[in-house]
């Protein structure tokens, strides 16, 4: 078993530290989960990684969405969608031909230059929400870069985090529409990281066995946000977004 863990003990507890911020960052702060990708990436080769945890992902996408099930503005959802698949398509062309680390650092870099935008957005703007994200010009920006950004490196959180906080939706339809709109993307993922010959049965078997795991984190993740404010929310996800990035781009 312990061959589905990177072959030793620590493996184990780490990628179960990871499944446990995976149900924590689908359920409350997004951004954490980069950290469960740099987990996954340290314990198995780079690829392989990549379709191993978005196994977990669908898991935490399933917690979420039960969790959130009634709270998703699907405007938002329907208006990204579309965009999505030009980027799993791109994706999937760039992992044939990019290393691992420039991507990752290309996309730490083109987040962190989105999180400062936000922020000049937002200290602009002091409490008038914008609608810049209405605009299909932006919702086709970040859905692209979504795509992209989740079948390179499985890190588009950060994407969705600053597009939602754009949109300036409560603490709660921010949470549930990431959830459903994971769910749908990883779930688009899957034929594609087959075609690729990346995911194998051993994935799903890793994803069951960290599963009660996910549900832990889960449960965490939803109690944080029962009890944290929408301001302390807000600046939550943006500074963890901005850590995330930071971590992909110096990683």
């Amino acid at each position: 078993m312990l061959e589905l863990f990177g072959g030793t003990l620590l493996g184990l507890v780490l990628m179960g530290l990871a499944a446990a911020l995976i149900g924590y960052s689908k359920t409350a702060i997004g951004g954490l989960g980069v950290l469960a990708v740099a987990i996954f990436a340290a314990l198995l080769p780079a690829r392989q990684s990549t379709a191993a945890l978005l196994a977990v992902l669908i898991v935490g996408d399933l917690v979420a969405v039960w969790h959130y099930r009634r709270d998703a503005d699907w405007t938002l959802v329907r208006r990204l969608l579309p965009a999505v698949l030009p980027g799993l398509a791109l994706g999937s062309l760039f992992l044939g031909v990019v290393g691992d680390t420039t991507l990752r650092r290309a996309i730490g870099a083109v987040l962190l230059v989105l999180v400062a935008l936000q922020l000049v957005v937002k200290w602009r703007a002091r409490d008038t929400v914008s609608a810049v994200h209405e605009r299909p010009a932006a919702a086709w920006g970040a859905g692209t870069a979504a795509g992209f950004a989740t079948m390179t490196a499985n890190a588009a959180g950060p994407v969705m985090t600053l597009y939602l906080s754009a949109a300036g939706i409560d603490k709660l339809r921010f949470v549930g529409t990431n959830a459903w709109f994971f769910l749908v993307v990883n779930l688009v993922k899957v034929p594609f990281s087959v075609g690729l010959g990346l995911l194998h049965w051993a994935d799903a078997g890793r994803a069951a066995l960290l599963a009660p795991l996910v549900v832990v984190g889960g449960l965490l993740g939803t109690a944080t946000v029962r009890r944290i404010s929408q301001r302390g929310f807000d600046v939550a996800v943006l500074v963890v977004s901005g850590l995330a990035a930071l971590a992909l781009f110096v990683g």
